[in-house]
């Protein structure tokens, strides 16, 4: 690292937990963020803060004026912008030694397989359930931690998938692929501004976390937070042998543990 690095990361680099070679971790590690609205504004500005060196953000939308209640890395003045333009020029804003890759699309089977594998690490940000499907079964497929979030109304949830875990449970295992409900999303909906934040910023914690390997990941557990009692939930998962990604078999899902919430 250089004067400046040194000066810029001081605040980690004094962690006895992360030092100077868990920054030189971060600093050469590569996130992969699928969505740049509520989750992923937040996620993606404190990893950009933390001097995660090369940041890939994934999204088809354009900045609306609906979204400035909590997507926090818009502006008035972005609004008709890509996202993920928006999202990189506030990362920019932020820490310009960040490389930052802006994807304006809609990742798919095909693209995630081929992206994946890149990344050290990927947070689904997104707010569908056949997206968040999608990149929980190619990081299962590819070995790529994942830090998966989601918020809705008042209510939040995050987890983390580590493949290389025997008995660590993948986002299907929680969350059957097939299971049938009924999609909310918070144009429909509403979300509360902060709860975005809450869980987009803890998605950036296990992230960091993982990629400078301190601290114990949230693998294994899901954490439901109920924004309007400030109360939150730990609920324990092991690997369902059942599982039609990360099991052995292709049958017998487990129900869901909770809700399943948008971005």
């Amino acid at each position: 690292m250089n004067d400046d690095q040194l000066l810029r990361y001081s605040r980690h680099i004094l962690l006895d937990e992360i030092g100077i070679e868990g920054q030189e971790r971060l600093l050469a590690a590569h996130a992969l963020l699928i969505g740049a609205g509520g989750l992923g504004s937040p996620a993606a500005l404190f990893l950009a803060s933390a001097g995660v060196g090369r940041i890939t953000l994934v999204d088809a939308d354009t900045v609306d004026l609906t979204n400035l209640q909590r997507q926090i890395a818009h502006t008035t003045a972005r609004v008709g912008q890509p996202k993920v333009a928006s999202a990189a020029e506030a990362l920019h804003a932020v820490n310009p030694q960040v490389r930052v890759d802006a994807m304006p699309l809609r990742a798919d089977a095909a693209w995630l397989d081929a992206h994946v594998p890149t990344a050290d690490v990927v947070l689904d940000c997104s707010d569908n359930y056949a997206t968040r499907q999608a990149v929980n079964a190619a990081c299962v497929r590819h070995g790529v931690p994942l830090v998966a979030g989601a918020a809705i109304r008042f209510d939040g949830q995050i987890t983390v998938v580590q493949p290389a875990l025997p008995d660590a449970p993948c986002y299907a295992c929680l969350f059957p692929p097939d299971a049938d409900f009924e999609e909310v999303r918070c144009s429909t909906m509403g979300v509360f501004s902060p709860m975005v934040g809450i869980i987009g910023a803890m998605q950036a914690a296990e992230a960091l976390k993982l990629l400078a390997g301190v601290g114990t990941p949230l693998a294994g557990r899901l954490l439901m937070l109920d924004g309007l009692a400030m109360e939150w939930t730990s609920m324990r998962a092991r690997r369902d042998p059942a599982c039609p990604v990360c099991g052995a078999g292709h049958s017998g899902h487990p129900a869901p543990v909770g809700e399943v919430l948008p971005g």
